[in-house]
């Protein structure tokens, strides 16, 4: 049996307080200061009826389309509302074109946050505190949600669902057996536990980055969990916000920081070249080889997905998971990196502002959490109703969160957050580049 390493205990009052400090940020704006949506003064129901039919556009289809719409079922029965969703791979152009020629639909479900705010500025999408209880959405929220949906002071979206990233998974049976703490309070303690993992003889970390056109992606969030836990929510914003420039001194920090763990000799299986020519879902797969050749990944819920049927069958007896710990000396509350599709409304009509309500409510998604794959951003969601321990288990992680922060590179514009962030990515692995260097020509390309 392994002794832990000591715990050091973060205190409740200091966590306490930094909620506390964020919680400014969710202020319910003055729907009567205008500001760029379409649609400043507030609805009062009954001035504007509706026509019975609301239309909403997302980007998901297949199975998640099925519980998607299992989840309006018993509303659509209840308000004599019909409810036409329509699926589109490629729903970024889609939405943009189709409100240029005037076909916007009643609702659009946005995966990111960035095209949201496009339609926003252009004053199409009306603000939700126009018509929608903030206060109230704010107090059952993850604390930061709305924040990711806020521009120029007024919030244009609402999440009905959310993906949730700082996690770490493990091979429970192996890991339990060797007697390995999954509890670490910092990334400091979690690296103590590394270092006895290597001292058995294995890599602690698993990781790959391999996607194609999109290689360097899951490199780009190992920089915004770091960014997050070392210095905090209003300078991890200042920086995704381009507030502050993207090679400033605590972005050059960090990526040193993660060197040190990526690029740190026995630290992960195969070493940087594995990492780069390894497809990102093959990542967990060395947890559960026999015996295992790794013992962490990090990676987002939807990691689960890409596991062997064996383990998919017995998900809560193979599969531990907990959250990335804080960063000693840093950000003291707990950060969750993360997503989701934020619901913004085009029409404000009683029937839209209906279906709004039920589908950014905690009440919403139950088929859809039986179904798996699908969480709440409700802390107050009923957790009863996702279909494992292991999903609850997540769902705990987020819900107990301090602060959520949207996937920095889903809020850059695309040229940086889909482009010179994941090839900078890559070729500061690679040793190509350095750090100062990849921040340098990042910033220098930031559009104007």
């Amino acid at each position: 049996m392994i002794r832990r390493p000591g715990r050091r205990t973060v205190l409740a009052g200091a966590a306490a307080t930094a909620a506390a400090g964020l919680s400014g940020c969710l202020q319910n704006p003055d729907p009567n200061n205008g500001g760029g949506g379409g649609g400043a003064q507030k609805y009062t129901e009954g001035d504007t009826p509706g026509t019975g039919t609301v239309t909403i556009l997302g980007a998901f289809g297949g199975q998640e389309q099925s519980a998607f719409e299992e989840s309006l079922a018993d509303f659509q029965s209840e308000h004599d509302i019909t409810i036409q969703y329509t699926p589109d791979q490629d729903f970024t152009t889609t939405i943009q074109q189709r409100v240029g020629a005037g076909d916007a639909p009643d609702i659009a479900l946005f995966p990111q946050p960035g095209g949201m705010f496009d339609l926003a500025a252009q004053g199409h999408i009306t603000p939700i505190d126009v018509y929608l209880d903030y206060d109230a959405l704010a107090g059952t929220l993850i604390p930061g949600f709305l924040d990711s949906a806020r521009l120029q002071g007024r919030v244009y979206g609402a999440p009905m669902r959310m993906a949730c990233k700082s996690l770490i998974w493990y091979p429970k049976k192996a890991y339990e057996a060797a007697g390995y703490p999954n509890d670490p309070a910092t990334m400091q303690e979690l690296y103590a536990i590394a270092d006895q993992i290597k001292g058995s003889g294995i890599a602690p970390w698993s990781d790959a980055w391999g996607a194609d056109q999109a290689t360097g992606w899951v490199g780009t969030d190992w920089i915004e969990e770091f960014m997050l836990r070392v210095h905090g929510p209003e300078i991890y914003d200042d920086w995704i916000y381009h507030r502050m420039p993207f090679n400033a001194p605590e972005v050059v920090e960090v990526f040193g920081l993660v060197g040190e763990l990526l690029k740190g000799e026995g630290n992960v299986l195969g070493g940087t070249a594995t990492i780069l020519n390894t497809p990102f879902s093959e990542a967990p797969l060395p947890l559960f080889a026999e015996p295992p050749q790794a013992m962490y990944v990090r990676q987002g819920n939807f990691v689960t997905g890409f596991l062997p049927a064996d383990i998919l069958e017995n998900l809560d007896e193979e599969v531990g998971v907990f959250a990335m710990p804080t960063w000693e000396g840093g950000f003291e509350g707990q950060p969750i990196l993360g997503g989701g599709d934020l619901a913004a409304l085009f029409t404000l009509n009683d029937d839209t502002v209906e279906v709004m309500k039920f589908l950014t409510s905690p009440e919403f998604g139950g088929p859809w959490a039986q179904a798996g794959g699908w969480l709440s951003p409700h802390k107050t969601f009923d957790a009863s109703q996702y279909a494992d321990e292991t999903t609850r288990r997540v769902f705990d992680i987020a819900a107990n969160a301090q602060v959520f922060r949207y996937d920095g590179s889903d809020v850059m514009p695309n040229a940086v957050g889909g482009g010179s962030f994941w090839t900078g990515m890559v070729e500061w692995l690679q040793g190509a580049k350095d750090a100062q260097t990849v921040c340098d020509e990042i910033e220098a390309g930031w559009p104007s």
